[in-house]
């Protein structure tokens, strides 16, 4: 084989940022100069100043400056009548046949021979004791005369940083460095592979203290150690650092001050840094693009998650597994479970693997979108793999069940989890299992569940008996309603809205004779709901619109969230009591604040009224609304359109036998309306125009 005497390796520094602006062409002079081979072993050089810090590589070092990416010098004495001396030798790669019976001597004086027993050097440093003694000994191998560019190999290519400063002081008592800069840049990579910051912070002020100028491979080093500590604060303080040293960052350290701002909490700047990135044409990494998404994420930016995946795949970067992860825990949290699915089968198209945490965030998305079906499945297969679930991830899936009435699959997940060895079963156990047999009206299993909960050193929560007053309504136990409140009150625990709404929704399902009971627990819990049930229960005089105002004022105090079960009980209330007057007033509030929104749309083929968002009651309320507005149309000699159409939807309520399109055709048939089924709609009862002015003209006929 053929030895190369002067090759340079692999740049010494190769994963951070170059320290210099590219090098200036050394091309055009080098064929004019001539290498002896009887001086390639010699223990001198001639420096050319023109050179900068960051040579082509393939070149030997002939300047003052040590660089990184510079190969170890052979030096080269000058002869008297040689006209070295006013010329640098340029490095050039010399072919050496490896037939001639110099080939070994030359081999052993090669670049590559006087590297590797460099490399053994920092070696035996790694596994010595961190002392002064023995690191002396070690080094004692180079000879008196020690190399300004043999330190930063030594150096470079250590991993020890307990002895790492004990080499840096040998080194800086032996040798006056051109570039002292350079011997601490590569010792804070030494610190930089055993993750210790603080050391690394320590050796910057003893730059400072030596008059030792930081450049930027100083703070790219610092910053990137900063990042892989998981120390987001730490890289940024490093960062706004650089400006007041003279340095400026570049686009590599940018790109990475955009994960470190980022996790860091700095969205603002994350995101102008972004923006500049794409302006800019920055290469960012996978890391960078993760931390955007999550930060899009915890922001609420869903869409933002989305446009940076599809940023990230136009400029060519691949995506991993830790992208595709983030993006699904994003869309979980988004409750997007059908983007969640794109994304897993897109990953799984490009031949990646799901590991737990695709897993757990397939099911998180799944569950939380109530994709049943899919939860379901990846539940299954993650136990066929043997992977571990946490108690977290067994609560989503109950949540799920309670909260679409799936109880035989909640069951077999609750003893699933009870068997787990790793998994116990906390609050939301219970409350998932409670709820989902207080919806069911199953009073002694809730209540054992209940028992099995305080049993396990839980006190129940609001949630929990906000679902028990649910299942004593349900079993018409009115006193323990009652009694359930009291405790809630002994606990000290403020009723919310959605215990407020509950107690509501009881009072729709409890007998008149009852409500005085309920409206003394309304009353305690929300003074303006307790008022406003009373002009129902009671039946107190309307007076001059006091009802609508106080209703008014009660809508405008709770949460958007219960606004439309509040409207829609307080409705049902006013039906079970035969108050359509006061039915009607709330329906037109639920209207005018917009609680109500598109229950009615209108084409020139078509009118429709959409009840699938009311209770029944509220159902009830709006079709006979709707159709004392379609009299008031042909009153005024308006023409209705060919068809007329109502919308139940279909289906079941999750808790109960009864849809509300079977309670909507019985009250179409006892109205003896001309709706019918559509045969090919589920859902819907449709009319023609000439049935419906026929059927509207004889109602007019009939109240005359």
């Amino acid at each position: 084989m053929a030895y190369n005497l002067c090759s340079s390796p692999s740049s010494l520094f190769h994963d951070l940022p170059s320290i210099s602006s590219s090098p200036s062409s050394s091309s055009s002079s080098s064929s004019s100069r001539k290498f002896k081979l009887r001086n390639l072993s010699s223990s001198s050089f001639q420096p050319s100043p023109s050179h900068s810090l960051t040579l082509p590589s393939k070149t030997l070092l002939h300047a003052p400056q040590v660089s990184l990416h510079e190969p170890i010098p052979e030096q080269v004495p000058s002869e008297g009548n040689s006209s070295s001396s006013s010329s640098s030798y340029k490095s050039s790669r010399i072919w050496v046949n490896p037939r001639s019976p110099r080939a070994k001597q030359l081999e052993r004086h090669s670049y590559d021979a006087r590297y590797t027993s460099l490399v053994n050097v920092a070696n035996s440093l790694d596994s010595c004791n961190p002392s002064p003694e023995d690191v002396s000994l070690v080094l004692k191998s180079l000879g008196d005369r020690v190399l300004e560019q043999d330190a930063v190999t030594v150096i470079n290519n250590m991993s020890n940083s307990l002895v790492v400063p004990f080499v840096l002081s040998y080194f800086q008592s032996r040798i006056k460095p051109t570039r002292e800069a350079i011997l601490y840049n590569v010792t804070l990579k030494v610190f930089r592979k055993g993750r210790d910051l603080d050391a690394m912070e320590k050796i910057f002020d003893e730059m400072l203290q030596r008059g030792v100028r930081p450049d930027n491979v100083t703070f790219s080093t610092i910053i990137s150690c900063a990042r892989i500590c998981l120390l987001p604060h730490k890289a940024v303080e490093w960062f706004e650092k650089m400006s007041s040293f003279g340095c400026e960052p570049d686009e590599v350290t940018y790109s990475v001050m955009i994960d470190a701002y980022g996790r860091a909490g700095n969205i603002d700047m994350a995101l102008r840094l972004y923006d500049r990135a794409r302006t800019e044409s920055w290469r960012l990494d996978t890391v960078t693009f993760s931390t955007l998404i999550k930060m899009y994420g915890l922001a609420g930016n869903y869409d933002g998650c989305l446009n940076v995946y599809q940023e990230m795949k136009v400029l060519g970067v691949k995506p991993n597994m830790v992208i595709y992860n983030t993006l699904l825990d994003a869309m979980g949290r988004a409750k997007r479970p059908w983007q969640a699915k794109s994304i897993f089968t897109e990953m799984m198209n490009n031949g990646l693997s799901p590991n737990w945490v695709t897993y757990a965030s397939l099911l998180r998305a799944y569950g939380r979108g109530r994709y049943s079906e899919d939860a379901l499945f990846v539940y299954k297969e993650m136990r066929e793999k043997g992977m571990e679930m946490n108690t977290h991830l067994y609560n989503t899936l109950l949540a799920m069940c309670a909260d679409l009435g799936l109880a035989d699959d909640a069951f077999k997940i609750f003893e699933d989890m009870k068997s787990s060895a790793t998994c116990l079963c906390d609050s939301w156990t219970f409350s998932s299992l409670i709820t989902i047999y207080s919806c069911s009206g199953n009073v002694s299993d809730a209540e054992r569940m209940l028992n099995e909960m305080i049993e396990s050193g839980f006190e129940p929560t609001i949630f929990v008996l906000t679902s028990l007053v649910q299942c004593y309504g349900k079993a018409g136990r009115t006193d323990d309603v009652v009694k359930t409140f009291d405790q809630l009150l002994d606990l000290g625990i403020s009723p919310d809205d959605r215990f407020c709404g509950c107690l509501l929704n009881v009072m729709t399902q409890t007998p008149k004779e009852e409500l005085f009971k309920l409206n003394y627990c309304v009353d305690k819990a929300n003074p303006k709901l307790g008022s406003v049930v009373r002009y129902l229960v009671e039946g107190l005089e309307e007076g001059d619109g006091e009802f609508r105002k106080e209703a008014s004022e009660l809508f405008d105090s709770i949460a958007d969230e219960v606004k439309k079960p509040f409207c829609n009980s307080l409705i049902d209330l006013c039906v079970n009591l035969n108050l359509l007057d006061m039915a009607c007033q709330l329906l037109d509030i639920g209207l005018s604040r917009e609680i109500y929104t598109d229950i009615q749309t209108k084409s020139q083929t078509q009118w429709s009224l959409h009840l699938k968002s009311l209770s029944l009651g509220a159902s009830l309320t709006a079709l006979h609304a709707w159709i004392n507005d379609l009299s008031k149309v042909l009153e005024s000699g308006e023409d209705l359109p060919p068809v007329l159409g109502i919308n139940t939807g279909h289906g079941k309520h999750r808790y109960s036998e009864k849809g509300l399109a079977s309670v909507v055709e019985s009250h179409l048939n006892e109205l003896n309306a001309p709706f019918h089924e559509a045969p090919d709609k589920a859902g819907w009862f449709l009319t023609t125009e000439v049935a419906a002015k026929s059927w509207l003209e004889s109602r007019e006929m009939v109240t005359a």
